[in-house]
């Protein structure tokens, strides 16, 4: 069969740009989206990632034959095709490294993982597509969208692509790669015995606290707000827990310290309240319901050591379900409020700068 029979089979060109673009889109909310979720009950959210990723490599490779006789005859090149060029190069390494990290590729990258790469990339993708879509933009047409065949078409595509989800999965439990413990956050495990890694949200880390002079208070919505030292903490609640970290690596460790739900009871709980906010010594904070803030933890000790700055010290959020950077390090304050507390939208990225 001709190449020209070939593209005729293909969708609509204008059909194919259209679903790359609404594909990014949705890969991208739903990748900025899946760092909030940490519980199973968001497993979706994750597939859907995934499906929506692996759709676009037959779209791409549609687009990229389509267009690849202009791209090589610089001729036929303008002011917009080096960015188009651009584009693909980032689309492509967005989903190779996002292919990579599911198999179980490792990588030496200092700090990062193919994980962060693929991160980056999949950021890098938005600005780049908008601005060449600036350029390029073709309004999609009634004549495009409404032959049967195409209909199928995607419904193979997604179907193919939750299919090569699955595959990659038991690929790489085949293979006994790093990738055969991933959770379904795509965080691998570390072994049982090793070293949680102290990571910090963006620049979060202050100077170590000084005991002497640090306080932890309860405050808010209460009836009798608290001020305690360190000396002054029940420190015997005991919890395992698993901390799920957004740079890609999970463990299941033991901990130990004060039950928040114990410090709420002990400060006596106003009727009206519903949120309770945990913030740091730096401002970093992050926000939980009532009930889920009961059952957390504020831990003191790790695997039965004292927790180490970087770690934390003196006090760091345990928030099982909630993924790493949820986990409130270097606590000085608990506040209850009717709602949750609107600038930890700002506070988690500006608090270490």
């Amino acid at each position: 069969m001709s190449l020209r029979a070939r593209l005729a089979r293909s969708p609509p060109p204008r059909l194919v740009d259209w679903s790359l673009f609404a594909l990014v889109g949705l890969a991208v909310a739903t990748g900025i989206t899946s760092f909030w979720i940490g519980h199973p009950s968001g497993a979706a959210l994750f597939w859907i990632h995934a499906v929506a990723g692996l759709s676009l490599l037959p779209l791409l490779a549609l687009k990229f034959r389509r267009v690849a006789g202009r791209v090589r005859d610089r001729r036929a090149w303008d002011r917009a095709t080096p960015l188009s060029i651009l584009l693909a190069a980032v689309a492509v390494a967005a989903a190779g490294t996002g292919v990579a990290w599911a198999v179980g590729v490792a990588v030496p990258l200092g700090f990062w993982t193919l994980l962060n790469l693929h991160i980056l990339f999949g950021l890098l993708v938005v600005p780049v597509l908008l601005v060449h879509l600036r350029a390029r933009y073709r309004p999609l047409r009634r004549v495009d969208v409404r032959e049967r065949r195409v209909a199928l078409q995607y419904a193979g595509l997604v179907a193919a692509a939750g299919v090569t989800s699955a595959l990659l999965r038991w690929l790489a439990a085949r293979l006994g790669t790093p990738a055969a413990t991933r959770r379904f956050t795509g965080s691998r495990a570390l072994d049982a015995d090793a070293d949680l890694p102290v990571t910090s949200w963006v620049a979060d880390d202050p100077d170590p606290v000084d005991p002497a002079t640090w306080s932890l208070s309860v405050e808010g919505l209460v009836d009798r707000p608290l001020e305690l030292g360190i000396d002054d903490l029940d420190t015997t609640a005991e919890r395992r827990a698993l901390l799920d970290c957004t740079s890609g690596w999970y463990a299941e460790r033991d901990w130990r310290g004060v039950g928040l739900g114990a410090l709420l009871d002990e400060a006596g709980v106003a009727d009206d309240a519903a949120w309770v906010t945990v913030r740091s010594v730096t401002g970093y904070r992050w926000s939980l319901p009532l009930d889920e803030a009961r059952d957390a933890l504020l831990a003191t000790h790790l695997s039965g050591d004292r927790l180490d700055h970087g770690h934390g010290y003196p006090i760091r959020l345990l928030a099982p379900g909630r993924r790493g950077f949820q986990w409130v390090k270097w606590v000085d304050a608990v506040e209850v409020g009717p709602r949750p507390d609107p600038r930890r939208w700002i506070d988690i990225f500006v608090s270490g700068l």
